[in-house]
């Protein structure tokens, strides 16, 4: 009778061997790359908000060396490229959501609290030309909210020496009823411990705006930069009462950022 152990190790040893499995590791074999980095900047203390916060963000990329990105920005959510060439990229994507209370601003006591969590998803970007980059994310919330975030963004850019690049372009959100039922959502209970107008919010466009950056290579790792940006809440957004009665539409963001580029083999 065949032991369990000689038939296990049988089993394993026709599973290292199938198609499948070498297909797989010829896939994650040869150079890779991973950028790490942070930013910190002043934003609205919460979505909708009127007042400024210090606060901060990691910056997270991996993707296959010998193509090095043309183009990245700031605000791209957390990405791993699962195929890339010269003009395309995509993978799946995701982002940290830190919790949201009434400890975060006054305007918010009494509202139900966003928990930490994050979304994820994927997305795609392709440069029309070689001067422009078109980027979309989509991505469902994990803990945080049940709803689906849609993120577009174009950006031009140009290099005005070996090591600084300046860039600019639209951003266009949206986003499911779920999201702004979260986010923007006042039902009765909350009205009344909080003494805002109950809103039921639906879903559809979140926001527009423009972003920009002046970006410095500042050494064959290391690359910092010096960004803003300017966002109009709109529809669901726009019209709850958090944000009429004690936020604003106008959402602003100045800050910097570093990253460091490791280079690997597997």
């Amino acid at each position: 009778m065949v032991s369990r152990h000689v038939l296990a190790l049988t089993l394993g040893s026709l599973v290292a061997a199938s198609p499948a499995h070498a297909g797989f590791f010829d896939w994650i074999s040869g150079d890779w790359y991973l950028t790490l980095g942070a930013a910190g900047f002043a934003a609205p203390r919460f979505e909708g908000g009127k007042d400024l916060l210090l606060s901060g963000q990691p910056i997270v990329s991996l993707g296959r060396a010998g193509r090095e990105t043309r183009f990245s920005s700031r605000n791209d959510a957390i990405s791993f490229a699962l195929f890339e060439n010269e003009a395309f990229r995509a993978g799946v994507s995701g982002k940290f959501i830190f919790e949201r209370d009434g400890d975060t601003d006054d305007a918010l006591r009494g509202l139900d609290p966003v928990r930490f969590g994050g979304e994820a998803g994927g997305f795609v970007e392709f440069y029309p030309v070689d001067w422009a980059r078109v980027r979309a994310d989509l991505r469902h919330g994990i803990r945080s909210h049940d709803g689906i975030v849609a993120d577009v963004a174009i950006d031009a850019f140009h290099d005005v020496t070996p090591t600084v690049r300046v860039s600019a372009g639209p951003r266009v959100s949206f986003a499911s009823a779920e999201y702004f039922d979260a986010y923007y959502g006042v039902n009765a209970a909350e009205s009344a411990a909080s003494g805002l107008s109950v809103y039921t919010p639906d879903g559809g466009i979140k926001s527009a705006g423009v972003g920009g950056a002046i970006t410095w290579k500042t050494t064959e790792k290391v690359t910092t930069s010096l960004f803003g940006e300017y966002s109009r809440l709109l529809g669901s957004a726009a019209d709850s009462s958090l944000v009429r009665e004690r936020g604003s539409p106008n959402q602003f963001m100045i800050g910097v950022s570093a990253t460091y580029r490791f280079d690997f083999t597997l």
